[in-house]
């Protein structure tokens, strides 16, 4: 199909819905392949447009020589004329036409314009057909500009992916395409670069922004050892990272993957809309030959011109190509504002499914809090709490555990203080000498195991709490906790004033669930539950006519995000099962885009069916009017353009809502 026209072109890729994301996974040579054909494509594209605007200069002319100073042109004249710049206008459209019927495709809108106009030539009306064919051409050339609009925001993503990477090898820096980088490899990264690959940062500092996967505006500054992912900007200095991932494996190829499919999924208003244009284009067909035929039987005085005009008025507004375009266009337009906002919908009838939910169901650790434990309160009874704080350090510091961790990063520098003959007490803690004193840290089990007195009121902590003890003496007390993410509270308000019932979920201990969830107003809270628990209750909840989205970070979450009927993962800081399994992704890991997500659902939705009432109600009254013999072929063309432009326009607003 490399010779398509742009009529073709729009309607192969627009009213199949199945052309956005042109660029394939094989990569950049695909791509670069793609932009060449493209380059191809946009001298005929020039050329059409050309066309176009000389047929509509000479029907004006036309025109005001008709209307303006009433001088009519010989018959031959005339029809020489009309003849010629209804072929510059409408060649492509007639050419796909006749390609359509030799597949026997015979009810499609290009053979109705076809018909429509040929059969206004027949009967001597020339103006209006070169018209007809004119203004429907023009109505192709928007379709065609607000498609390329509609996949401009999703193709955007395309271009967060450099062409080539600097590979550190042998001491020396070489240039070359990140899918010929392997992993465990060193890339530098200039300042205004992007990141090629994932990878770990192996520089002291950076600084990045993240805006192009996230939809975050706000820098990020990474330590060494974190994490860094393909798409960001290096902000501030030269730096170098080790690849951890294969190009092809990296979260940006992931993400142009699932932003790919997710165009070729349809909504069910889209698949309902594809199976009505194939109902109703071959009815209203019939029903004009109908118009055009039945009544030379009972009308008394029939012309059969006059009623095949009636018939093409008919056919002329029955074309469906309002609803065709601008339904999907609709959709595009929504998988893209949430792109914008860094949101990933795997496809449009999420987007649907998103505008019903009644119930948001969350996960605790990763999704309303940030999965890091921070010290929250210290509490020392017999030396400075600084000294305290670095025993106690000394003696974590031989643990991975997460408190553990938590405890030696608000410690600072340890280095002067060592613990020896460090013992792990399943179930309790740690044991160990610091300073020639016997150091115990742990739950309070611990010191009831050695019958260490300690104040009774430690019982009643809410938070993770290590009780210390040295040399068999209570010492005093660190809590640890996971912190609530900052925009939490708001995300909950919002989903409240939206009249969403909120619950959360988690493994955690009732109490910390509880605690959570008063700070945040949540409706309910169920804690100590197993990964099957908590698809029990997403289960019951179905049951009882509920609409769930669920939100989930953790690979424990993946069989509870399959279960509901949305399924949002936390993309940032998520597991790769969880966001394979989702339908939505939001990359930036803020529950706040939960609402975000939600309400970009509604706006689809709505500007949709505004869409579809608007096209089937001006085409219903026109279609009378035509077979009353009230509208002409002018009226007809206006209508259908006009309902289509605007119903396109009316697409369109959706890429420039703000939400």
């Amino acid at each position: 199909m490399s010779n398509n026209s742009p009529t073709e072109k729009i309607h192969d890729h627009c009213c199949s819905a199945d052309g956005v994301g042109t660029h394939g996974k094989q990569g950049h040579d695909h791509d670069h392949a793609h932009d060449h054909a493209h380059g191809d494509h946009s001298n005929s594209s020039w050329l059409q447009h050309w066309k176009l605007l000389v047929a509509l200069v000479m029907l004006v002319a036309l025109l005001v020589l008709a209307y303006g100073f009433n001088i009519e042109l010989p018959k031959r004249v005339g029809l020489v004329v009309n003849a010629v710049a209804f072929l510059l206008a409408g060649w492509s459209v007639l050419r796909l036409a006749y390609r359509k019927l030799l597949l026997g495709d015979i009810f499609n809108e290009f053979v109705l314009m076809s018909v429509a106009t040929l059969g206004a030539f027949y009967i001597g009306e020339y103006t209006e057909g070169v018209a007809v064919m004119v203004f429907y051409s023009i109505g192709e050339w928007f379709q065609e500009s607000a498609v390329k609009r509609a996949k401009a925001s999703i193709k955007a993503l395309l271009d967060i992916r450099p062409d080539h990477v600097t590979v550190v090898r042998d001491g020396s820096p070489t240039r070359m395409k990140p899918s010929d980088v392997s992993v465990g490899e060193i890339i530098q990264v200039k300042v205004g670069e992007k990141v090629g690959l994932d990878g770990v940062l192996i520089s002291n500092m950076a600084t990045f922004n993240s805006a192009a996967l996230t939809g975050e505006s706000m820098p990020q500054t990474k330590s060494s050892g974190e994490t860094v992912l393909a798409g960001m900007i290096n902000l501030e200095r030269v730096i170098e990272i080790k690849v951890n991932a294969l190009f092809k494996d990296s979260k940006l190829s992931r993400i142009l993957e699932m932003v790919q499919d997710a165009t070729a999924r349809k909504s069910q208003t889209q698949l309902f809309i594809s199976r009505f244009a194939k109902v109703y284009t071959p009815i209203v067909f019939f029903l004009a030959l109908a118009l055009i035929l039945l009544p030379s039987f009972i009308v008394d005085g029939y012309v059969f011109d006059e009623w095949l005009y009636r018939g093409l008025v008919f056919l002329v507004i029955s074309c469906p190509c309002a609803l065709v375009v601008s339904i999907p266009l609709g959709y595009f337009g929504g998988i893209g504002l949430a792109s914008r906002n860094g949101i990933l919908f795997k496809g449009g009838n999420f987007l649907d499914v998103m505008s019903k939910i009644d119930t948001v169901v969350m996960d605790k650790t990763g999704t309303l809090t940030k999965g890091v434990f921070k010290v929250q309160r210290v509490e020392s009874v017999s030396i400075h709490v600084d000294e305290f704080v670095r025993v106690v350090a000394a003696l974590e510091r031989a643990s991975t555990h997460p408190i553990s961790r938590a405890i030696v990063a608000f410690a600072g520098d340890i280095d002067t203080l060592k613990a020896t003959d460090v013992r792990e007490l399943a179930g309790m803690g740690l044991q160990g000498v610091v300073n020639g004193k016997v150091v115990r840290a742990g739950n309070l089990k611990l010191l009831s195991q050695y019958k260490i007195d300690f104040p009774s009121e430690l019982a009643n902590e809410v938070n993770s709490l290590v009780a210390i003890a040295i040399d068999n003496e209570y010492a005093g007390y660190i809590v640890v906790a996971d912190e609530v993410k900052d925009d939490a509270r708001d995300a909950v308000e919002n989903m409240r004033a939206q009249n969403l019932h909120t619950v959360m979920l988690s493994g955690d201990k009732q109490s910390v669930v509880d605690q959570v969830a008063k700070s945040l107003r949540i409706d309910q809270a169920y804690g100590n539950l197993l990964p099957a628990e908590k698809v029990d209750k997403v289960q019951q909840l179905k049951k009882s006519g509920k609409r769930i989205a669920f939100v989930g970070d953790g690979i424990n979450d993946a069989p509870v995000v399959a279960l509901a009927d949305v399924g949002i993962a936390m993309g940032g800081l998520g597991s790769d099962a969880t966001i394979e399994t989702a339908d939505v992704v939001i990359q930036n890991d803020q529950p706040s885009k939960i609402v975000t997500a939600i309400k970009i659902g509604k706006i689809t939705r709505d500007i949709v069916w505004q869409n579809i009432i608007l096209a089937m109600a001006v085409k219903g009254l026109v279609l009378l009017l035509g077979a009353g013999g009230v509208a002409n072929l002018w009226e007809a063309v206006i209508a259908d353009v006009g309902v289509a432009l605007l119903a396109i326009l009316n697409a369109v607003r959706i890429q420039r809502k703000n939400v």
